[in-house]
């Protein structure tokens, strides 16, 4: 129909960290965006320098030497979810953009909101839903709490793709 829809969507695991969810996160969204069978240009939008940075620069170059640090024999932590976000991230252009985190951000501040839900109830929303944000955002701007909320859509002539992934090497 060439309606925009905005979707939410949850995740949530025991027992877990803050790097390892922005991750799931990221890959979850991927996963969903992937079933449409097209390439889309993507902008990604966290508080999670780990994901942002880890995504934008750090996997380049884990991918140029057989997913290993630069330095030193210390594992890369998360490795298999790195793993599955590059192969998810190949498949469209993607541009990854840091917020600082509780600062008013209100599409941020949002996602914050359904992941501490989530991580407190050990929920998870199945897939993607109908978004209740419209509603969250009037109620906390009824309170004084947020601004307006910021364009859903970037505009497209700011749109700068993270450069793509190396090719992957063969163990040696």
């Amino acid at each position: 129909s060439g309606r925009l829809t905005r979707l939410d969507y949850w995740i949530s695991e025991p027992s877990t960290t803050n790097n390892r969810m922005a991750l799931r996160s990221a890959i979850e969204a991927m996963r969903i965006i992937s079933r449409k069978g097209t390439r889309f240009r993507l902008v990604f939008t966290s508080d999670s320098q780990y994901l942002v940075k880890g995504m934008s620069e750090w996997t380049h170059g884990w991918i140029a030497r057989g997913w290993r640090r630069a330095q030193g024999t210390a594992p890369i932590e998360n490795l298999a979810l790195w793993q599955d976000a590059v192969a998810l991230a190949r498949q469209h252009e993607i541009a990854w953009r840091w917020v600082r985190g509780h600062a008013g951000h209100p599409q941020n501040e949002y996602a914050n909101d359904l992941a501490v839900q989530g991580a407190r109830e050990q929920t998870a929303s199945d897939g993607a839903v109908p978004s209740q944000f419209d509603g969250w955002l009037a109620a906390k701007q009824a309170k004084g709490r947020l601004a307006q909320a910021l364009a859903p859509f970037p505009d497209p002539s700011q749109f700068r793709a993270t450069r793509p992934y190396p090719i992957e090497r063969s163990p040696s």
